[in-house]
């Protein structure tokens, strides 16, 4: 079996990416998005054995992956620990509410979404810790960790959480910075930083 190579494989999923945003996930068929990449049904087949569920997984999984490369972009420099979970909360909130694949899908088909998001979760909830555990360790080096803090244990809960609050702020207004800042200092962050 041949791999894609980047550029094609690319193409393939913007090409989903783009009939799922047209005609929404359960419309949205392999000749669909043959058409809006230029690549072959059979390529798409070949490519993506699993067919129409396995490409529109592969995309919700490449969206992903996008969405948290922007955020990994908007936090990268952040002065502290605090800050960084701030801002990246900020705009995380801010880019799934202005979404518009996302809300459209999440107004119109629900039911179909979020399987995928929760399939994905597990793979996210890895990625956001593991992106958090060079920032504890600054923390650790500088002195500002809890004594005894188990730094794995604290960055899988705060990926947890961030995932929590990125979905479902509950009582917080994620639009407001002193909101913001209340609940990263005191809640998220109260027995990880001294």
């Amino acid at each position: 079996m041949t791999t894609p190579d980047l550029t094609s494989r690319e193409r393939v999923l913007e090409g989903a990416y783009a009939c799922i945003a047209r005609f929404g996930l359960a419309k949205t068929t392999i000749e669909d998005v043959a058409k809006e990449s230029g690549v072959s049904r059979a390529t798409i087949y070949r490519w993506f054995a699993g067919g129409r569920d396995q490409l529109v997984r592969e995309t919700v999984a490449w969206e992903m992956n996008r969405f948290f490369g922007r955020l990994a972009d908007e936090v990268i420099g952040a002065p502290d620990f605090s800050t960084l979970l701030e801002d990246g909360l900020l705009f995380a909130h801010r880019a799934v509410v202005e979404h518009e694949v996302l809300q459209k899908v999440l107004l119109t088909e629900p039911d179909r979404l979020l399987p995928l998001l929760t399939i994905e979760s597990q793979r996210v909830l890895k990625a956001i810790s593991a992106f958090l555990r060079p920032y504890l360790e600054r923390e650790a080096r500088a002195g500002r960790l809890a004594l005894g803090l188990d730094q794995q244990a604290a960055a899988d809960f705060l990926a947890r959480m961030i995932l929590s609050l990125i979905s479902a702020q509950g009582r917080w207004d994620l639009t407001d910075r002193e909101q913001v800042q209340r609940l990263v200092r005191d809640e998220l962050l109260g027995g990880i930083l001294v």
